[in-house]
């Protein structure tokens, strides 16, 4: 009788490399580009003066004024990412420049045509994402010293000052501080196909050290963010063209569609991190959550998101430990889930502070002469949901995955 060859298979180990994620940056883009071929100067020249521009009520005109240019001599994946950095900072500021109350419904051809195009390449929607925001716009002032906010720079900006400098760079460096984590992730999923309990203890006991460094990194926000600032004049360049009270049907993108295209606002929920934690430790969320979650999948790089689908297709992680009887093994899985439920209580209470304290104290205040507060998305995030009580139902269901030793 022959044997069930399907069993006999070895799987491939896990490596970051096969995801084009770094060993040193994670899923931050390492070393960016700041320039694009000169031949893409009229992109570069407005995405360096945004923020003035769209102040000053200018950048309407200027991109109006824009050449239609060829994406087909964006010759490399980092110039690709970087048009698409440039472009989506354009978009965002184009048409929320007139803030919430006056939208523009029409993003013209020689934005649309590229942005669209650049994107397919990419794999990406056409509208600013967490991977444009944040892993592709930092820069070290010294390269040879550490990656600390004091010696990163952004790319392009948006009006917000050292609050909008302070909150995307925070983000770079929560990203940074994954990095163990994920690294720790992979070795834990090769150690289960292994069969090496002392390397995925080991693993497991990384994985927990890096969750609580991305909550003290996290807690950097109070520092160099206020509340304020980010509730009145940088949330509404985050906020997209879905599930949006402002922009009901969407946007039209000119000479793409002649119908309107529904796209989420930036949300932490495209970052790969803690989808890869999820999947990883066996978290099940709620349909309505988990809906979003995986929407928000699409949002990411494409090598990101099939990262996420690998670790959902390895062995189970909690079946194994269950099996194994390994109290050890158990106590390490616990301590990561209760330091995932200990970063989404202080994600909760940071969302708090710069959504739900800001735009009650806005609402007893003269309207900035800036893009004003968001009122129709006051208990929404930039993403759409309802966000308090979405991340706390993504907090409670990651406690639920508790696991209890067995009599």
């Amino acid at each position: 009788m022959e044997p069930p060859s399907q069993n006999l298979k070895t799987t491939p180990l896990l490596s970051l490399g096969r995801f084009h994620i770094s060993e040193d940056y994670g899923f931050l883009l390492p070393h960016p580009l700041k320039q694009l071929p000169d031949y893409f100067r009229p992109w570069m020249e407005i995405a360096n003066e945004l923020p003035h521009l769209i102040e000053s009520h200018q950048l309407q005109a200027r991109v109006n004024k824009m050449p239609l240019l060829n994406c087909q001599f964006l010759k490399s994946y980092r110039e690709q990412r970087l048009a698409h950095l440039v472009l989506s900072f354009m978009t965002m500021g184009y048409v929320w420049q007139r803030g919430e109350t006056q939208p523009e419904e029409v993003l013209p051809r020689n934005l649309a045509l590229p942005l669209v195009e650049v994107s397919r390449n990419l794999g990406l929607p056409p509208i600013l994402v967490h991977s444009d925001l944040v892993l592709t716009n930092w820069t070290p002032r010294d390269p040879e010293r550490p990656l600390e906010i004091g010696n990163l720079d952004l790319i392009v900006s948006f009006p917000g000052g050292e609050s909008l400098h302070g909150f995307i760079l925070v983000t770079v460096l929560v990203e940074k501080a994954a990095v163990p984590g994920i690294k720790a992730l992979v070795e834990a999923v090769n150690a289960i196909s292994q069969r090496s309990q002392n390397a995925l203890l080991q693993a497991l006991q990384r994985l927990r050290l890096s969750i609580q460094e991305i909550t003290r990194t996290l807690g950097q926000m109070h520092d160099y963010v206020d509340p304020d600032i980010f509730y009145a004049v940088i949330r509404i360049f985050l906020s997209g063209w879905k599930d949006n009270p402002a922009m009901p049907v969407g946007l039209i993108y000119e000479g793409v569609s002649t119908e309107p295209l529904e796209y989420s606002g930036g949300s932490a929920a495209q970052s790969t991190v803690l989808h890869a934690f999820d999947e990883f430790l066996g978290i099940c969320h709620s349909k309505e959550s988990a809906d979003f979650l995986h929407r928000m999948r699409e949002y990411m790089p494409p090598s990101h998101k099939d990262f996420i689908e690998e670790i959902q297709s390895s062995p189970s992680l909690r079946d194994h430990i269950l099996s194994s009887e390994n109290s050890q093994l158990l106590t390490a899985y616990n301590q990561c889930v209760e330091a995932l439920v200990d970063l989404r209580s202080y994600h909760i209470a940071v969302v708090t502070k710069y959504l739900i304290t800001a735009a009650a104290k806005a609402k007893g205040r003269r309207p900035n002469p800036l893009p004003g507060p968001s009122q129709a998305l006051e208990e929404r995030g930039t993403g759409g949901t309802v966000v308090l009580s979405f991340l706390k139902s993504v907090r409670d269901k990651t406690l639920e995955a508790i696991l209890h030793q067995r009599d």
